[in-house]
C-alpha cells in the first residue's frame, strides 16, 4: 500500500541532491530509512515543498540578504505607505512579539523607518526608505527568476493550479 520513495509532487521542489537523497530514503548514514506513509500525507509533502521553496529562496537572495518574511514586509510597505505594525502583522499572519525584532533588523540595515502617527503615541507609520526601495528593486528581480523555475517545473497550467489549490487550504475552503 504505501511506498518507500518519496512522491514526485514532494520531491519537484527540492534541489536535485535534496531529491534523489530523500527518493532513495538515504539519511547521512547512508542507510535506508522507510518513510512509510510519511510520502502520502498532504501536511508532510507540504512542510517538504515549503522546507525547499525556503531553501531554495535564502540561496536566490543571498545577494540581497533577505529572508522570505522581510521580502514580504518589504513588498507589502511599498504597496501601502505608511501601512501600521499591527496591519503588517494582521496581513502576513506575523506575531508581534516576532515582528518587533524583525523590523528592527531592516530598520538597522536602513531599508524601512517607523514614523510617529498624528494623535496615536502608540502607532508607527512604516515606509521604505531610498535604500529599502532600490532593495526591493533588486529583490523583485531576483524574485521573477525564482518564480520562473517552478513555472518551468510545473508549466504556467500547473502553477496556476498549485496556487488555487494552496489558496484553498489556506483559506479553509
Amino acid at each position: 500500500m504505501y511506498h518507500n520513495r518519496a512522491s514526485s509532487a514532494v520531491l519537484a521542489g527540492m534541489p536535485k541532491t535534496k531529491r534523489k537523497e530523500l527518493a532513495e530514503g538515504v539519511v547521512n548514514t547512508g542507510r535506508h530509512v522507510d518513510l512509510g506513509p510519511l510520502t502520502e500525507y498532504i501536511g508532510y509533502a507540504l512542510r517538504r515543498a515549503s522546507m525547499a521553496a525556503v531553501g531554495e529562496f535564502l540561496e536566490a537572495f543571498q545577494e540581497v540578504e533577505l529572508r522570505p518574511t522581510q521580502f514580504a514586509v518589504l513588498t507589502l510597505i511599498a504597496g501601502n505607505p505608511g501601512v501600521r505594525q499591527t496591519e503588517v502583522c494582521a496581513a502576513l499572519g506575523i506575531q508581534k512579539a516576532n515582528f518587533v525584532p524583525l523590523l528592527n533588523e531592516l530598520e538597522r540595515r536602513g531599508l524601512a523607518v517607523r514614523k510617529s502617527v498624528a494623535g496615536d503615541r502608540r502607532s508607527s507609520a512604516l515606509h521604505l526608505t531610498p535604500l529599502g526601495n532600490t532593495t526591493l528593486q533588486r529583490a523583485r528581480s531576483i524574485h521573477e527568476v525564482y518564480e520562473s523555475r517552478f513555472v518551468t517545473r510545473l508549466g504556467k497550467r500547473g502553477r496556476d493550479q498549485l496556487l488555487a489549490l494552496l489558496n484553498k487550504v489556506m483559506d479553509g475552503d
